[in-house]
């Protein structure tokens, strides 16, 4: 094989080895290794709106640490972690429907059929509504493949 052989070979691999060490994790979570920045992941569905987990109140599930506002919502979390977890790891939802993913704010959220929805801004909350379904539909195909790139 000649110089430029080895190095196409050379460059192949490591651009191999570079993507795969960039696989996603399956929770997106803060330097601190927190979910959703903090915030309680129940609250969205019992008081509608974001709040803020206590240090106190912590529970490790996938990889991230997930923080209630109550004992109550962390009881409600720990019987079943995928009812309220966010959909797509906490991702952006609208950057994964698109087929790539995005950090969030906790305060760009939406349920829909019963699932939390997170987006990077609420103006692309905004974009996001224009066709959940349709977002949805498309960020489900999506999800699977970023998992494993």
């Amino acid at each position: 094989m000649n110089i430029l052989g080895r190095l196409i070979s050379a460059l192949v691999l490591w651009l191999g080895i570079s993507f795969s060490a960039l696989a996603i994790e399956p929770v997106y979570s803060d330097f601190f290794g927190k979910a959703i920045r903090g915030y309680d992941p129940v609250a969205y569905f019992t008081e509608q709106r974001p709040v803020k987990g206590s240090d106190d109140l912590v529970y490790e599930w996938n990889g991230a640490d997930w923080h209630f506002s109550s004992q109550a919502n962390l009881d409600k979390f720990q019987s079943d972690p995928d009812k309220f977890a966010p959909q797509y790891g906490g991702y952006c939802a609208w950057a994964v429907s698109k087929g790539y993913t995005a950090k969030i704010d906790p305060s760009a959220w939406s349920i829909y059929q019963g699932k939390l929805y997170l987006n990077y801004s609420r103006s692309v909350k905004q974009t996001w509504e224009q066709d959940i379904p349709g977002n949805v539909k498309s960020a489900d195909k999506n999800w699977p493949k970023l998992l494993t790139q």
